[in-house]
Formats: C-alpha cells, sequence, structure tokens
C-alpha cells in the first residue's frame, strides 16, 4: 500500500485539476516544498516540547521567533521555504541542516553514477531525463572532487604490521598528460593479514610499470606501519624480486602462476584457448614439484610445436612459479587463487572501459577508488579455513606468525 489510499490520490487529483504529467510534476513541487515546510515545524514542537498554540505545555523558557526565508535546490529545481527559528537559537533543524541548500539525493547520485563509470556528458543527460535539472560539468566535477580528501586519506591510513599474503599488480589505463595520451599503470595492493582478512592497501598510479616505481609502493607500506610480508605475490615484472627484497627481504616471492597463465595465454588462439587453459592446470594443481615438472613435459608434448613461447615462458620463471610447491595444500591454493584478485579487477575493467581515455591521473585514481569503496565493501568474511592456514603458516615462519597465535 503507498503512502496514500486512492480516494486520497483521487481527492488531491481533482482537488488541484490535474490532467497532465507536467500538472502532476508542478504540484508535486508544491506539495514537496509544503512537506518539507511540515516537517521543519514538527521539528520545532519536539524541540520546544509544545505546539504552536498549546502554550498549556510550555515548560521552557525557550519560544518560537519567526521564520527566515531559504532557498533549496531539489529534484524539483529551486524552491523557497522558510525555516521556523527559536529565541534562544538552540534549534538545529534536522530535515534541511543549517547552511544545508541542497536536499536531493543529486550529489550522491552524480558520485554513484559516476563509480559506475558513467560519463559526464551521460550524467547530465540522465539527470535532465530525470529531473529536468540542468547540471553542468563544473558542478560534476565539483562534487567528485569532494572524493579526493577521501581518497588521500583512505590512501594514508595506517596498515597492519604483518600481512600474511600481498598481492601486487598492475592494471594499464591511457591518460591525458601534456596534451599527449599516455599509457599509465595503476599499481594495486591488496593484502591478507593474519586474521585472513583481505584489503586493498592502495592504489598508485604511474608512469609504466617500473622495479623501481614499485619500490615506492613498498617503501609507502612500510611507513604506513608494514613491517613484515610472509609471502608476496607478484607478476614477472624484471627487477621486481631485487624491489621487494630492498624492502622486506625475509618475505618469500612467488610468482603469480594467474599473470603466468594470462601471459601463456595471450599467444593463444581463440578456439585452443579452453583446452590450453585446461591443458595448464594440472601443472599447477600437481601434488608436489617433481609432478609438475613432469606436467610441464606433458603439455610441451601437447603444444609445444604450435606455442613455443608458452614451454618457454614456464621454463624461465620456473624457480620462483615453483615456490608455493613446498606449502600445504590450503596455503598454496591462496597463493595462486584467482578469484580475488580476479574479480576485483574485473570489476574495474567494467566501470573503467567505458573512459577509453582519462582527462588527469586524478580522474582515474578517483574512479578506481570508488569501485574499489564497492567491492571491498562486500569483503566481510575470513578467507575460508583460515585457522588451518594460520597454523600451517606458523610452521613456516614459527618467529614471525607465533606471537599472533599465543
Amino acid at each position: 500500500m503507498g503512502l496514500w489510499s486512492k480516494e486520497q490520490l483521487r481527492a488531491f487529483i481533482k482537488e488541484n485539476k490535474l490532467v497532465t504529467a507536467q500538472d502532476a510534476q508542478n504540484a508535486l513541487k508544491e506539495l514537496f516544498a509544503e512537506t518539507i515546510q511540515e516537517m521543519l515545524e514538527a521539528e520545532m514542537d519536539i524541540h520546544l516540547g509544545y505546539e504552536k498554540h498549546d502554550v498549556q505545555q510550555k515548560k521552557t523558557s525557550n519560544s518560537r521567533n519567526g521564520k527566515s526565508r531559504k532557498t533549496i535546490t531539489s529534484e524539483y529545481g529551486e524552491q523557497e521555504i522558510r525555516v521556523p527559528r527559536d529565541r534562544e537559537s538552540e534549534f538545529e533543524p534536522v530535515v534541511v541542516k543549517k547552511h544545508q541548500s541542497n536536499v536531493t539525493g543529486i550529489e550522491d547520485q552524480i558520485t554513484a553514477l559516476y563509480a559506475k563509470g558513467v560519463s559526464t556528458r551521460d550524467i547530465q543527460d540522465h539527470l535532465q531525463q530525470l529531473y529536468g535539472i540542468e547540471v553542468s560539468p563544473t558542478l560534476i566535477s565539483n562534487v567528485t572532487n569532494k572524493i579526493m580528501p577521501m581518497v588521500k586519506e583512505w590512501q594514508n591510513r595506517p596498515l597492519q604490521n604483518v600481512y600474511a599474503v600481498v598481492f601486487m599488480d598492475a592494471i594499464h589505463f591511457k591518460v591525458k598528460q601534456d596534451g599527449m595520451i599516455v599509457n599509465k599503470a595503476a599499481y594495486m595492493v591488496i593484502g591478507i593479514d593474519l586474521d585472513g582478512n583481505k584489503d586493498v592497501l592502495g592504489i598508485w598510479i604511474g608512469e609504466n610499470e617500473s622495479s623501481k616505481f614499485w619500490l615506492n609502493v613498498l617503501n609507502d607500506l612500510k611507513n604506513r606501519g608494514v613491517q613484515d610480508i610472509l609471502i608476496t605475490c607478484v607478476d614477472n615484472l624484471s627487477g621486481f624480486s631485487q624491489a621487494i627484497e630492498a624492502c622486506y627481504p625475509h618475505t618469500e616471492i612467488q610468482k603469480c602462476i594467474i599473470h603466468q597463465i594470462r601471459n601463456s595465454t595471450r599467444y593463444v588462439s581463440y578456439k585452443d584457448l579452453k583446452k590450453v587453459t585446461a591443458d595448464l592446470k594440472p601443472i599447477y594443481k600437481a601434488v608436489n614439484e617433481e609432478a609438475a615438472c613432469l606436467e610441464l613435459d606433458r603439455f610441451e608434448e601437447l603444444w609445444g610445436s604450435k606455442y613455443p613461447l608458452i614451454i618457454r615462458s614456464w621454463r624461465a620463471n620456473w624457480t620462483e612459479l615453483s615456490t608455493f610447491f613446498k606449502y600445504p595444500p590450503e596455503i598454496r591454493k591462496l597463493i595462486y587463487t584467482t578469484n580475488m584478485i580476479e574479480s576485483y579487477h574485473r570489476q574495474l575493467r567494467k566501470v573503467t572501459k567505458g573512459k577509453s581515455i582519462f582527462p588527469t591521473d586524478e580522474s582515474l585514481l578517483k574512479m578506481l577508488y570508488l569501485v574499489t569503496m564497492d567491492v571491498t565493501r562486500k569483503w566481510t568474511g575470513r578467507v575460508q579455513n583460515w585457522g588451518q592456514m594460520l597454523l600451517q603458516l606458523s610452521v613456516y615462519f614459527p618467529d614471525r606468525v607465533g606471537q599472533h597465535l599465543s
């Protein structure tokens, strides 16, 4: 059942002689202002503890003191309302706060649309069609700029002392710079702490991916309180391992199986894709390194002549690809599980694919931050079987996990 009964609605239509949709819009506009006005009056009643003419109930020295005019912007455009005042100036309305002139969900809507990758032009069209409101690109950019201080705060927040596993990865975007279109890398770091909770530790935008830039990122993590990382999962970027060793000399480096698979399938024709991906699986699902080597040989027999580059890549990176075989199955799976990073990336891609070029680094960062907030809000549970994994980690890293178990 709606707010009004059918009879009330019919009476409202008749009383206001509503014929067209525009009439309805105008009547609702009036109704909106009147409703806001009534809500303010009701707030004042509660604040003073007595209704307007019911002086018998009055238990306060304070009293009503006229009204002040105020222009508000809402889904119905601009309207004037009259805000009740009290003699002692203690009244703090909630429905329309002091100094608030925008009473609409429009700011939230702009932010929500922006976070979904909708272009400024489309946001303008959307608000125009829905509410008949003209919003300028400047307004949209002002609303979304309010996000930047939040991004800065998030990016500098203190982190945990120890992370069990940290995944480092970069996604590439095109950004305008000095009138040219430049390829930029957005560096993402996802961490799993010793309580089994995962979080995006930060996003950094830099010129193309380089080990030097990763060193900045690692130093940034250190400055924010990360003293130790047990296992780092990275892609096959040259110099990456040296950067990690410089900052976290005790961390185990595992070249990311997922990246390795993704790089491998880059050379594969579409019709072979499913088959090649399926045939790579026994390599990293093998019970131990020895069995994995046999599976790699088998893969070479099947695909070596058609895709020699894949074999070459796996063999060249084998040392750091095979780190995880020394761990029990649960930890192993955690290190190469794609789901976490993959689903995060999918959501980032989904939102950013509509924007082929970002006007500034800041606009890229704003959007990645908003999507990240959306994604991480759903990351509420611990990693599955974490208790078991933590016990196993404490066997491999006794002095670094021990105190967390006690």
